[in-house]
């Protein structure tokens, strides 16, 4: 047998691979799972969105390659979303460059600015990819601790303690996820000002920002951000578009050149409908984002009260799509309370410690399932809490 390349072996099959899997094979033998971890929304884009595509894929040439760089059209739609949402300034000729989904981002980004010997600061907890994507482009991964303490901030005066010599890249992710910790003007502008002290290019992964969240943030709203940071963003949150992978980085034109030196080896455009659907996505009212916070409202409040039979804390201030709670001590960590569930109650919820050591006491719930779903979930814990 043909051997792997060795830069697999720093890294895992990603956890909810397989465990859908095995909830899928629950599922076949009868068993009734009801998965409440994945952040994978559930309803539908806005009506105009669906017919942009329809309209653009009934149009003959819409099928060939693509341009690198997304269609002028798709490119304007971010800069106007940027500014009117935002308050941040972009020109869409040379200061953002449209992605096949934001994940693809985290991965062109370690590429483009990482190799060996160089350190990525990477949050702990925090989203699996940053890790995944800065060891797969042969760098090492430093993490710093975002604690409950700490209001899950980074102690950067901590950071700065260490070597940070090798250091080249600092991913940050606000609203975080998994916490649903908020960002706010002074933190991103600390993050950049460590950032230009240090030479690290400061990454905000930034696709939360409209969920359970009246006043978005961009990092590049931050005085001298342009010189020092990239944001990412997504249509998949916020517009019901995770499988369309409609995403863009931001930032200063010389880092996008960089970025598109990569991303140009690794596709051949994204389809042309679907950027003009991401245009109509991006043109839509404010009162689609109040309509999708007030479904998640609702939702949040049966999956507090599945926490509270679970004897779970959390803060119901958190922003995002998620809740994240602390279990009971009585418990060894979060996978055994989500084992428990899954093989006993058959609801899954996400274990805490997929994101890093500091999710250990951790669980997630997942606010992709409809309110009458959460209620059945809540039923069969209680039911089973009751025998």
């Amino acid at each position: 047998m043909i051997q792997p390349a060795k830069r697999l072996d720093t890294v895992n099959e990603y956890y909810f691979a397989g465990k859908l899997r095995e909830i899928a094979q629950m599922q076949k033998e009868g068993k009734p799972v009801l998965n409440l971890g994945i952040g994978s929304p559930d309803q539908p884009p806005h009506p105009a969105v669906l017919e942009a595509l329809q309209n653009g894929a009934a149009q003959p040439k819409a099928h060939g390659y693509q341009s690198y760089t997304g269609i002028p059209a798709l490119r304007e739609a971010w800069a106007a979303w940027y500014s009117q949402f935002y308050g941040v300034a972009l020109n869409p000729d040379n200061q953002i460059l449209p992605l096949i989904g934001s994940k693809e981002g985290i991965v062109h980004v370690a590429m483009a600015f990482l190799e060996p010997g160089d350190v990525a600061l990477v949050p702990n907890p925090g989203y699996p990819a940053y890790s995944a994507a800065t060891q797969l482009a042969g760098a090492s991964v430093q993490l710093y601790d975002l604690s409950e303490s700490s209001g899950r901030l980074p102690d950067l005066k901590q950071l700065e303690s260490t070597d940070l010599s090798q250091v080249k890249l600092m991913w940050v992710n606000y609203p975080h996820m998994p916490t649903g910790e908020p960002g706010s003007a002074d933190i991103f502008q600390m993050l950049v000002d460590f950032g230009k002290k240090h030479n690290i290019l400061i990454v905000n992964d930034n696709p939360y920002s409209f969920i359970l969240n009246e006043h978005p943030r961009s990092i590049l709203a931050a005085h001298g951000a342009e010189d020092i940071a990239l944001e990412l963003n997504s249509l998949s949150k916020s517009h019901n578009m995770a499988g369309w992978r409609v995403g863009m980085v931001a930032g200063h034109p010389e880092y996008l050149k960089s970025v598109l030196r990569f991303k140009s080896n690794m596709d051949s455009g994204q389809f042309q409908p679907v950027q003009l659907a991401a245009v109509q996505a991006l043109h839509l009212p404010a009162a689609w984002y109040q309509s999708l916070n007030d479904m998640y409202r609702e939702r949040q409040k049966v999956a507090f009260r599945i926490l509270e039979s679970l004897d779970c804390v959390f803060n119901p201030q958190q922003q995002g799509m998620f809740v994240w709670a602390k279990i009971p001590d009585h418990y060894a960590d979060g996978y055994a309370l989500s084992d428990e569930l899954l093989y006993e109650r058959h609801v899954f919820l996400t274990p805490g410690g997929i994101f890093g050591s500091n999710g250990n006491r951790f669980v997630r719930i997942s606010l992709c399932s409809d309110v009458a779903t959460l209620q059945t979930a809540l039923h069969q814990i209680q039911n089973a809490l009751s025998v």
